[in-house]
């Protein structure tokens, strides 16, 4: 039974101070509104951008905050207006969504969408700015639309994207910052021709998957199942 309308209660990792360590709280998780989605987080993975936003290092300090942007999960519940996914379904979040709509979504050369775009200091929810975490009625920031540290989380329908049940969430889940990072710059602006020299910078998705087929045979074998 969908529990849209319910509040529930789960476990997170809530990051109280810069710099001091997370700590495992139950958070308050409200209702959804229009075009939201709760999941229901299995695996979530540790990116260092959660690390440099915990640290606080060179933006502004917001907490307390529940960090995490890269997961594999299932939709839990939807909200009004949602219509391509349901309860059940296996899905990433991602942190710079779209909402198909405007220029920037509509363009075959930029995914910075104007209503989702990653913006680092929104720490509430699109729809009315308001978190839908909280302990004992004090909110508790969201981070970058996702906050993937915690049990249950609430995203944006843009912000989500569905993907094969086959694939493997404990693997997959790097996948929906790597590729959003990397990749889809990779083909869609640089553009690389067969045969063609290409030099990479640092160990991220492109990085894992350009070398020889043999050295990274797993992570080939898991896009297919995007």
């Amino acid at each position: 039974m969908s529990t849209a309308g319910q509040v529930i209660h789960c476990r997170a990792a809530v990051a109280w101070e810069s710099g001091k360590p997370l700590s495992i709280e139950e958070v308050e998780v409200a209702p959804l509104q229009k075009d939201e989605v709760r999941i229901k987080i299995l695996f979530t993975s540790l990116c260092h951008t959660d690390v440099y936003f915990w640290d606080a290092k060179g933006q502004n300090p917001l907490f307390p905050r529940i960090l995490g942007h890269e997961a594999g999960g299932i939709v839990e519940s939807v909200g009004e207006g949602v219509t391509d996914l349901k309860p059940g379904d296996h899905v990433f979040p991602i942190f710079t969504g779209e909402c198909k709509e405007c220029p920037h979504c509509l363009s075959e050369e930029s995914n910075m969408c104007d209503l989702l775009r990653i913006n680092t200091d929104r720490v509430g929810m699109i729809i009315d700015g308001k978190s839908r975490f909280s302990i004992n009625g004090k909110p508790i920031y969201h981070f970058l639309g996702t906050s993937t540290f915690s049990e249950y989380t609430v995203f944006h329908v843009g912000q989500v994207a569905k993907i094969n049940p086959h694939a493997p969430l404990d693997k997959v889940c790097v996948l929906s910052c790597g590729m959003s990072t990397g990749f889809g710059a990779t083909v869609n602006v640089a553009k690389p021709k067969k045969g063609q020299s290409v030099a990479i910078f640092g160990l991220g998705a492109v990085g894992l998957l350009l070398p020889k087929e043999q050295e990274f045979p797993v992570l080939r074998g898991l896009l297919a199942f995007i």
